[in-house]
């Protein structure tokens, strides 16, 4: 028997949200099943690692994962297209416990959250002040707030906040908005740039190669809202709000993006009296979003993690 994917459309706040729904191998409505939200990177979309890896591997597990496309991106609606914005992308995730809580196959007491790169801070994020999660996983994660006052604003955060007001006003008297894309057209362009990272090389190879490209998935943003970012914070209180069992998996090769140095961040300020922190071992930011043995290691941890802190409740 193998997993099936139902596509599914659910109310979001002015607009509905597109997802997969991934359910386990010989699935009986009849019965109660633990679920999982799974949070996409940003600048990508369910059909990638979130998706086709992640919800698959944990739904063959015996998991209901919802794999969903944040608001203003991907299949999902909301307009302009291509925002970004933290608190937005921390509602999505409860309006998908909403939805998954609607299913009268899922146990409404058993749901859990994970969430890839810049997923894994919205995760967080949201478990801080949504307890109906009982459980999580940052798979490489990262405080994307830190990431745009740093890496993508190249330092210089109230330069780029600037440009961005700049841009906003210019949109409002009508000029055309102004898409911008996280990464270089390819790893070839990229490498001309002389740009050594192995995190901004191997993410290029990901989104921009059949490897993991998809059309909804190919890491672009609005500059004139990417504002919104800057002064966000993944793990702002988790030294009191984050109490729910967490575990932090990463790659122990860093990057530029920051997920090794995120990762220890957050298992360190976690107030989660169960905490774990996977290393995976000669493995990068982008290994883990596809690469066979350490997504098999991940998972092999992940698995067991949730079947206990999610576990079947007495009728």
């Amino acid at each position: 028997m193998s997993i099936s994917i139902k596509a599914v459309t659910y109310r979001n706040l002015g607009w509905d949200s597109a997802a997969d729904l991934y359910l386990p191998p010989g699935f009986d409505p009849a019965r109660r099943y633990p679920a999982l939200v799974s949070t996409h990177p940003i600048g990508s979309c369910k059909e990638q690692t979130s998706g086709k890896v992640y919800a698959r591997g944990l739904a063959a597990e015996g998991f209901v994962v919802l794999a969903f496309d944040a608001s203003f991106q991907g299949a999902s609606g909301g307009e302009p297209r291509f925002i970004e914005d933290p608190a937005l992308r921390v509602s999505d995730i409860r309006f998908a416990i909403d939805y998954l809580q609607s299913l009268p196959y899922v146990d409404a007491g058993r749901i859990g959250a994970i969430g890839i790169c810049g997923g894994g801070g919205y995760a967080v994020h949201a478990a801080m002040t949504d307890y109906r999660i009982k459980a999580l996983a940052a798979i490489t994660g990262v405080n994307f707030g830190r990431l745009m006052r740093e890496g993508f604003s190249q330092f210089d955060p109230v330069g780029a906040l600037e440009a961005m007001a700049g841009q906003r006003a210019a949109e409002a008297q009508g000029a055309a908005r102004h898409l911008i894309s996280y990464l270089p057209a390819s790893v070839a362009e990229a490498r001309q740039a002389g740009i050594t990272d192995i995190d901004v090389l191997e993410a290029t190879d990901y989104y921009k190669t059949p490897r993991g490209q998809q059309p909804n998935g190919a890491g672009s943003g609005l500059l004139s809202f990417n504002g919104a970012a800057m002064a966000w914070d993944a793990f702002q209180h988790a030294e009191r709000l984050l109490t729910q069992p967490l575990m932090v998996v990463m790659g122990d090769k860093p990057g530029g993006f920051g997920a090794y140095r995120d990762g220890w961040d957050i298992y360190g300020r976690a107030a989660s009296p169960v905490k774990q922190m996977v290393l995976v071992e000669g493995c990068s930011h982008y290994d883990l979003y596809d690469q066979p043995e350490p997504v098999a290691q991940a998972l092999a941890r992940l698995v067991p993690f949730f079947h206990e802190h999610l576990p079947e409740r007495q009728a």
